[in-house]
């Protein structure tokens, strides 16, 4: 494997430095970017749409986890090489009733309690819908979305609020609309959103969506699967709906009881087979189970068919990642927390045998590609990073890994930038897989503000292109997307 521009220490970075960009961002702003470094791409437009925790605190009460903070949605409308910034905060009926009392109201998921100890939060089971993971365009509608319960509607141009959104019906309240909606580039003839949403109990029930590009329904279907299935994300191909079903329990008892968060109950067992779960897409045939070696997975990378076999690349984890002991997410100590890596399982269907090969071994999240090849072979994928091949940290860089030839391109914002998810964005009318650019939020924690960073994607070595520097920081975010329609004002 060749790689480009290696890293020359494994730790670059303080916990100061990164701490910075965990900061809530109580204020909401709209402006154009005035300090652009480099040029944006002329080609380039459209609206880049970021989800994620805007606090991280409740007027002084620090959140256990990040990822039970209020959801930010943040967006960046470019046309002819300008580019406007707006933030708004998702008013939620928690994010409402918080900033009305100005102190917790609700327990989080990822452990964050109410103040006053466990009798406090003692059979205090009801969740607040942060919408705070993923932000979706699609058949003319903006959703917010939050893996637990409903999307919330917004308005595309302002980011402001309009309510639940139960899609014409097919939601009744509290029904779990999952946040990694996968879109298909071409299902008889024309794109596809497909999603799902999980009921658990001693068994799950996994129902999936699917929806024409004018948002409506085009079909929907629903299967049982055995056991506690805990269900991020999902792959999909051409005839199935993948999905890891990660070999853990759950016992209730510490969250109903009010000592721990519901995720804080989650227990991995190394001794259990992770499960690939194929659906047939259209409910046209029975689901099929594979084992394979234990492991935890929250994202995938992409599925694949090719001559008998189904290829899946995966980030895994050796045991579900949590805070241990650790007071809160500042305090955890990297070294023991479970690293994560790039997976490649091959399934034999008619044989039912998997193998399991580590394709990006340096720790790594995040990954993006071409939207054309979603479900497809593909040959490039972009991951955030770590800056060093080896410990965990926090993600500083940017990867791109030719899946044919092994070669890996590296770029990194260490010591005192930290990234997350990339993006792709194809340049109009290409027919390079990797003809296009990526797009990188970066914390300059030097400046203190974020920062819009653009890349060639087909040489991500050379630095971005351009880099749109905001006047302020806003926190790390979790997913985002991409719409070639432009949300801004008039030029």
């Amino acid at each position: 494997m060749q790689t480009l521009n290696p890293p020359a220490r494994s730790t670059q970075y303080t916990r100061e430095d990164w701490l910075g960009g965990y900061r809530s961002q109580p204020e909401e702003f709209a402006y154009w970017i005035d300090e652009i470094e480099g040029k944006i791409p002329t080609e380039l437009t459209g609206t880049i749409f970021r989800n994620g925790p805007g606090l991280t605190d409740v007027n002084g009460y620090r959140l256990k986890h990040p990822f039970d903070g209020d959801g930010m949605i943040n967006s960046i409308a470019i046309k002819e090489g300008r580019a406007f910034y707006r933030n708004k905060f998702v008013r939620t009926e928690g994010y409402l009733a918080e900033q009305k009392s100005d102190k917790p109201e609700y327990r989080g998921v990822f452990g964050t309690q109410k103040p006053g100890g466990w009798l406090a939060n003692a059979f205090d089971i009801k969740l607040k819908n942060i919408a705070n993971t993923h932000i979706v365009y699609w058949g003319q509608k903006l959703l917010a979305l939050w893996e637990a319960a409903e999307p919330h509607r917004l308005d595309p141009h302002t980011l402001e609020t309009q309510g639940l959104e139960y899609l014409d019906g097919l939601l009744s309240t509290g029904d779990a609309f999952a946040a990694h909606p996968k879109f298909d580039p071409d299902c008889e003839g024309t794109p596809r959103m497909v999603n799902f949403g999980v009921k658990t109990g001693l068994s799950s029930t996994i129902s999936l969506y699917e929806f024409t590009p004018d948002g409506k329904l085009a079909s929907t279907y629903a299967h049982s699967v055995p056991g506690f299935a805990f269900l991020h994300d999902f792959a999909i191909t051409p005839n199935y709906c993948i999905f890891v079903q990660n070999p853990v329990s759950f016992n209730p008892l510490p969250f109903v009881m009010g000592f721990k968060g519901a995720a804080e109950c989650i227990q991995f067992n190394p001794k259990q087979p992770t499960k690939i779960v194929l659906i047939p897409r259209g409910d046209s045939g029975e689901v099929r189970f594979f084992e394979t070696d234990p492991c935890f997975v929250f994202h995938h990378a992409n599925a694949f068919e090719q001559d008998g076999l189904l290829i899946l690349d995966s980030v895994c984890y050796d045991s579900f990642p949590t805070l241990d002991d650790a007071e809160d997410y500042s305090t955890v100590d990297f070294d023991h927390v479970p690293a994560s890596q790039l997976w490649r399982f091959t399934v034999e269907l008619a044989t039912e045998q998997v193998t399991v090969e580590k394709l990006i071994e340096r720790p790594c999240e995040f990954p993006t590609l071409n939207p054309q090849n979603v479900g497809r072979d593909y040959r490039y994928l972009y991951m955030g990073a770590t800056h060093g091949t080896v410990k965990n940290a926090p993600l500083q860089s940017l990867i791109k890994r030719d899946l044919k030839t092994g070669e890996e391109q590296f770029w990194s914002a260490a010591p005192r930038g930290f990234g997350g998810e990339p993006l792709f964005v194809a340049r109009p009318g290409a027919s390079a897989e990797d003809d296009g650019w990526v797009l990188l939020w970066v914390y300059n924690a030097k400046c203190d503000r974020t920062e819009l960073t653009i890349f060639n994607a087909e040489d991500i070595t050379t630095g971005p292109v351009a880099t749109l520097k905001l006047t302020h920081h806003i926190p790390y975010g979790l997913h985002g997307s991409f719409t070639p329609e432009y949300f801004g004002p008039a030029q």
